[in-house]
């Protein structure tokens, strides 16, 4: 069993070279685990900066980040694929904690953990801590998995049995956790930390963009306003 990891990308100059080093830098032997950037045809040097610090870098096909994912599904050649953000860091044993996880419940098929926030300050720590405490809270009392493409792992087979992402602006990570759930368990793990990136939050403020994700999210998911390839910030 190996694990391939899925980056949609567009304008990621700036943070891909620290995302793809610290992924290249995992406790898991390299041999095991592929690195695939899916780039939304990026007008700077993502894909330049991208090649040498992966296995694959693709141009986007399909719309979205939830079609950028299913692009990178497509090309992964192992059992277990996790999808992340080409803004996020990662602690060096998070893919083994993967692995393991994996290893251990053969009856998963979707794990997913929390995030931390890279960028300092109180308000930053505070953002995610609210965050965190609303997985735990939907997992533990089984309402609601909050899956963040940034941090979640599936098996392929089952992800593909599922049908992958339904494209759209917003919710599509907390839509596939449904749909997995009817296929096996989707399992929280505290272990399974990223770090994410703020500046979505620094940039827009955190009230802002918390109140324009739940409103994409119950208007169903899907806004042209908010096209992957269309806004700086590509959530």
């Amino acid at each position: 069993m190996k694990v391939s990891v899925v980056i949609p990308t567009y304008n990621e100059e700036v943070n891909i070279a620290r995302c793809l080093t610290s992924l290249n830098d995992q406790t898991m032997p390299r041999d095991m685990y592929e690195i695939i950037v899916v780039d939304g045809n990026s007008k700077d040097n993502t894909r330049d900066i991208a090649k040498p610090l992966a296995d694959h870098v693709i141009i986007q096909t399909r719309k979205k980040v939830g079609g950028a994912r299913n692009d990178g599904f497509d090309l992964a050649s192992t059992d277990i694929v996790v999808t992340t953000d080409g803004d996020c860091i990662f602690p060096r044993e998070w893919l083994d904690v993967i692995y393991k996880e994996f290893s251990r419940r053969p009856d998963a098929v979707t794990v997913y953990g929390p995030v931390f926030p890279i960028e300092k300050g109180l308000q930053n720590r505070l953002s995610l801590v609210l965050a965190n405490t609303f997985s735990r809270l939907g997992y533990y009392t089984n309402l609601l998995y909050y899956t963040l493409g940034a941090n979640t792992a599936f098996r392929k087979d089952a992800f593909l049995e599922a049908g992958g992402y339904r494209v759209s602006d917003a919710g599509d990570d907390l839509e596939i956790a449904r749909r997995m759930k009817l296929l096996g368990k989707v399992v929280f793990v505290p272990g399974m930390k990223v770090g994410f990136s703020m500046r979505r939050y620094d940039q827009y403020g955190a009230i802002k963009s918390i109140y324009e994700w739940l409103y994409i999210v119950v208007k169903g998911g899907d806004s042209d306003k908010y096209s992957y390839t269309q806004r700086e910030y590509k959530k």
